[in-house]
């Protein structure tokens, strides 16, 4: 399922247990997002590659460390010099468990509450083959999901011979429960292309392998909140989160007085994430004055 700018596979959260109100975060520099609208990000977000904070880039603890009070890490499958370093199905099959490992372990390291481009079609509707097929996404999911949460290595074996998957080469994994970890499915609520076999719940790998559904909802030309409100209610028993949101170049309150509305009617919403980008991005709000004041009247007051 196509995302912009990056196609996540997960997000984590090493989050509080419950919350009356959503938590609060930003994608970007939450210094100048304060400065834009008042907000004090709890949440800050950061996107990693495949292998970041273990074989490249800074160390996974000074990482955190950068990351507001709430860590939310989106990991996506490319290299250090870009293009793709794993896929669904070498992850499924374990070629990817070291990095994994690392970061449960570096989980459990950090010890304190932290909320991790691939699709199984291109744009032209044409399949990329079983190493990226959404029963390979599903598998690789429930894989990651695992081993970060951790535990002993005969209760992580058993689960993923139920699956069908190959054995964790590892012993014993330090146990990072929810609700201080808590691993987001997170595709997007209408399909890129536009498939039936590429529909967001295609990707589901379950409830057994999900604490928190997650969605994407830009402020695009058509903003899609008939499928956001749709696959809000698909999953009811579990807790949801906008883990990235922003204006589509132009000047939009009312997409902004929209969301809050959507934060205030919907109990289970537990994170809203705005994607703020770069100073004059696509998505910053430094130049649109009306989305900015909406912003920090109505959605600053909700953390």
């Amino acid at each position: 399922m196509r995302r912009l700018p990056l196609v996540v596979l997960l997000a984590l959260v090493l989050a509080p247990s419950a919350a009356a109100r959503p938590l609060l975060g930003v994608l970007g520099n939450p210094a100048r997002f304060q400065r834009q609208t008042g907000q004090r990000s709890a949440v800050v977000e950061k996107i990693v590659g495949w292998n970041q904070g273990l074989t490249w880039g800074s160390p996974f603890g000074q990482l955190f460390a950068t990351m507001g009070d709430i860590p939310l890490l989106g990991m996506t499958m490319d290299g250090k010099g870009g293009g793709e370093a794993m896929t669904p199905g070498r992850l499924a099959a374990g070629g990817g468990d070291a990095y994994l490992v690392a970061l449960n372990q570096a989980i459990a390291a950090w010890g304190r509450r932290i909320w991790s481009s691939y699709c199984a079609f291109t744009r032209s509707g044409r399949s990329k083959g079983a190493a990226h097929s959404t029963v390979s996404f599903r598998k690789a999911f429930a894989r990651t999901y695992l081993i970060l949460h951790g535990g002993s290595a005969a209760s992580i074996n058993g689960a993923l011979a139920r699956l069908g998957m190959p054995s964790l080469r590892a012993g014993d994994l330090p146990v990072n429960p929810a609700p201080r970890l808590k691993v987001i499915w997170n595709p997007q609520a209408y399909a890129v292309p536009e498939l039936a076999a590429n529909q967001p719940q295609q990707y589901y790998p379950g409830g057994a392998f999900v604490d928190v559904v997650g969605n994407d909802l830009y402020g695009e030309p058509r903003i899609k909140w008939r499928e956001q409100e749709a696959y809000y209610r698909r999953y009811p028993v579990k807790p949801f989160a906008i883990a990235e949101w922003g204006l589509w170049g132009r000047d939009d309150p009312q997409y902004i007085r929209d969301m809050a509305r959507f934060a205030r009617t919907h109990a289970r919403l537990e994170l809203l994430v705005y994607t703020s980008g770069k100073p004059g991005s696509l998505f910053d709000l430094g130049s649109r004055p009306r989305s900015r004041a909406a912003y920090r009247s109505l959605i600053t007051p909700l953390g």
